[in-house]
């Protein structure tokens, strides 16, 4: 059986955790912040999980992640 090469694009914006959730960054944080409230600003800090619907195609192009929890 050939080796599964990973999708680099995908594993340079998604990270696995150790309980294998697949975590990403807030959209709308890259440019044009001028036009955002603080508010809106500092809740899109940090990272939040993967939803449920997309875990899965995520997850197959992560193969030596982890992604296949």
């Amino acid at each position: 059986m050939p080796k599964i090469k990973t999708k680099k694009a995908v594993a340079k914006r998604f990270k696995v955790t150790g309980s294998g959730k697949i975590m990403h960054k807030h959209t709308n944080r890259g440019h044009r912040a001028f036009g955002k409230t603080t508010k809106q600003k500092r809740q899109l800090k940090g990272s939040t999980e993967m939803n449920r619907a997309s875990r899965r195609l995520i997850g197959r192009a992560l193969p030596y992640k982890g992604g296949n929890k």
